[in-house]
């Protein structure tokens, strides 16, 4: 049945997507709009081709559309569709704009040429892979000696992507200890563990070391990086205290930054909405995802901050049931978890 009512969702990561196609399914009218040159987000620009096949996100997008779903990409939301405009044209709007304003390192030499974030390069990678570039992407690891800094997910992918374009050396760095390869009898089942993971690009190639702070990019009188002055740690006290004589400088050409994110990036439609932003710098939401602004919801990364796909994806069809109850008075579509659910931790 159409309901007759419509909704814009604005992102078209893995939140905004899920959102998308329940609301769809309930019978309203749903646009997903993304700034980007195609539809996807995280999905398409953010996960290397090696880890998600961009065949298996194509295949889902096809499916939405034949059941209704209508994208339109390249459209900055806030600048070339005013908050007002989405606001008088839409009934409802589902904000899934992701967490991605990248934690930065701020120390000496920053500005050097040859450091960058994660982000920055990854995008790069990705169209290389699938083969959308003519030539050389500008951040290209061939032949170069490239650190990452930050030792989760995200680094990982870095390093894979590195290991493609053909680095001469790959060196992945992690303030944090070396985990255990067991798990610690602190984190019992079911709860997360924190144990040595190896993913299947730290099986290809690569360097990891632990228990490293960074001090200083070094660079020549051109501006170029050339190394990474770096020190050993001890976590004691609850800090990271560096040990004394254990400084070295670590030759790299290239550095990436993937060191998290802390909430959404500054933007127009975020400010012309006043929006309310919580104290992680993410947007403010009550139980029913909906935001201090009426008819206008949160999902994912931007209400939850940083996580993972399939939170995300679960946070898209919470949000979608919320927006549906909020249209219809009723829903029939499942919630699969709170706004302020958590994974199990101790």
């Amino acid at each position: 049945r159409i309901t007759g009512k419509t909704v814009a969702v604005i992102g078209s990561g893995p939140a905004g997507l899920a959102a998308a196609q329940q609301l769809t399914r309930a019978g309203h009218t749903v646009v997903v709009y993304e700034r980007a040159e195609k539809i996807g987000g995280l999905l398409r620009y953010g996960i290397p081709e090696f880890k998600m096949e961009k065949s298996i996100l194509d295949r889902r997008l096809n499916q939405m559309q034949r059941e209704g779903t209508r994208f339109r990409s390249g459209v900055n939301v806030g600048v070339d569709l005013t908050a007002s405009e989405l606001k008088s044209r839409y009934d409802a709007v589902v904000l899934a704009v992701g967490a991605t304003q990248a934690r930065d390192l701020n120390i000496p030499g920053r500005e050097a040429r040859g450091v960058h974030q994660a982000m920055e390069y990854l995008p790069w990678g990705n169209k290389q892979a699938l083969g959308e570039l003519n030539e050389a992407p500008p951040i290209n690891a061939q032949g170069k000696k490239v650190i990452i800094l930050g030792g989760g997910d995200t680094g990982a992918d870095c390093l894979g992507t590195a290991i493609r374009q053909g680095a001469a050396h790959i060196t992945q760095i992690e303030i944090m200890p070396r985990p255990t390869d067991e798990r610690p009898s602190s984190q019992p089942w079911p709860t997360y563990p924190m144990v040595y993971r190896v993913s299947s690009a730290h099986e290809e190639a690569g360097e990891r070391l632990y228990s490293i702070a960074t001090q200083e990019f070094v660079k020549d009188e051109s501006g170029n990086l050339i190394g990474l002055k770096v020190i050993e740690t001890a976590f004691e006290n609850g800090k990271f205290e560096p040990v004394a004589g254990t400084e070295k400088v670590i030759e790299a050409d290239l550095v990436f930054l993937a060191l998290g994110f802390t909430g959404i990036e500054e933007n127009r439609l975020v400010k012309d909405l006043e929006l309310t932003l919580d104290p992680r710098g993410n947007i403010r939401r009550d139980e029913n995802f909906a935001t201090s602004v009426e008819n206008v919801f949160v999902c994912g990364d931007a209400g939850r901050g940083q996580s993972l796909i399939v939170w995300a994806i679960a946070e898209g069809r919470s949000a979608a049931a919320a927006v549906d109850q909020h249209l219809m008075g009723r829903t029939q579509l499942p919630a699969p978890i709170e706004h302020d659910s958590k994974p199990l931790t101790v």
